[in-house]
């Protein structure tokens, strides 16, 4: 069985550290981001998600948001799932889209990655 809590890395070399996850699928933790829009030094975040329990035998999947507040004025929410392979490595796999506060509705286009 996989489990989100802990601490984990990606390609990036950026770090999330998942606190324990509740009975109901619901977590909370921090994420270290090496990549800013701004181009700056790392900077923590802090994350909310939640888990869908998987069924009998299957991989979770969960969602969780992180607000750039000390750095940038956006938010990207994450989806993704949770694996182990034969080796017993767990592995998360992601879809991420941002979304960055722009001035002016006809500025919608540009605020979305």
């Amino acid at each position: 069985q996989c489990q989100l809590s802990g601490l984990w890395r990606n390609e990036q070399d950026s770090l999330m550290e998942i606190s324990a996850v509740r009975d109901n699928g619901d977590f909370q933790g921090k994420y270290l981001t090496r990549v800013t829009l701004a181009g700056g030094c790392a900077r923590v975040s802090s994350l909310k998600g939640a888990q869908q329990q998987p069924t009998e035998g299957g991989w979770p999947t969960f969602a969780f948001t992180v607000r750039w507040d000390k750095f940038s004025n956006a938010t990207t929410a994450f989806a993704g799932q949770c694996f182990v392979d034969v080796a017993g490595k767990e592995t998360l796999t992601t879809m991420w889209l941002l979304r960055e506060a722009v001035g002016s509705l006809e500025e919608d286009w540009k605020a979305t990655r």
